[in-house]
């Protein structure tokens, strides 16, 4: 029977590593099922969620160390069982003057609520008129049963408030 399996990688960015993961994930009895890979400053790295008999995860564990020798660093772990929860699906948008504690806040904040990031990518950027160095965010969350939109809202535009950050947050529909 098919067991899942999360593996994170980080390494050099490089032409060529995602097709050597997958590569090797096939070779080895695997099957992709997910992944979220990302680039960032000459760096790649990702989490693939791989479906396979775990008689075969060994050999692909040592496969995959292989890997080392370029410059990525590989792990595997055991995904468990797929959770059969359907949490409430939220998306949160940031935008405002770059300043440090902006994800701290809003992550306590979110956690302090039984919120669960979910994905999230951040940068700054020039602002079009005065160049000022924004903070932007996009967040993707779930929260549990019997959160409170208006509690967290409140929350958030406190944040918001003393952070001079607008932050908007909107249920969405399960994927």
């Amino acid at each position: 029977m098919p067991h899942r399996y999360v593996v994170t990688f980080v390494g050099d960015d490089r032409t060529g590593i995602v097709e050597q993961l997958a590569n090797t994930i096939e070779a080895h009895g695997g099957n992709w099922l997910d992944s979220r890979l990302s680039q960032l400053e000459g760096k790649f790295a990702g989490l693939i969620l791989v479906g396979m008999h775990p008689d075969q995860q060994p050999a692909l564990a040592e496969a995959l160390s292989g890997l080392a020798g370029h410059s990525v660093d590989v792990r595997i772990t055991d995904a468990g069982p797929p959770t059969g929860s359907h949490p409430t699906n939220l998306s949160l948008s940031v935008t405002g003057p770059d300043r440090p504690g902006i994800v701290r806040g809003i992550s306590k904040a979110l956690a302090d609520a039984g919120i669960n990031v979910s994905r999230m990518t951040s940068g700054v950027e020039s602002a079009p008129w005065t160049g000022e160095t924004l903070f932007l965010a996009e967040i993707e969350a779930t929260a549990p049963e019997n959160y409170s939109l208006e509690g967290i809202q409140t929350t958030l535009d406190e944040i918001a408030d003393a952070m001079t950050l607008d932050i908007d947050i909107e249920p969405r529909s399960a994927p």
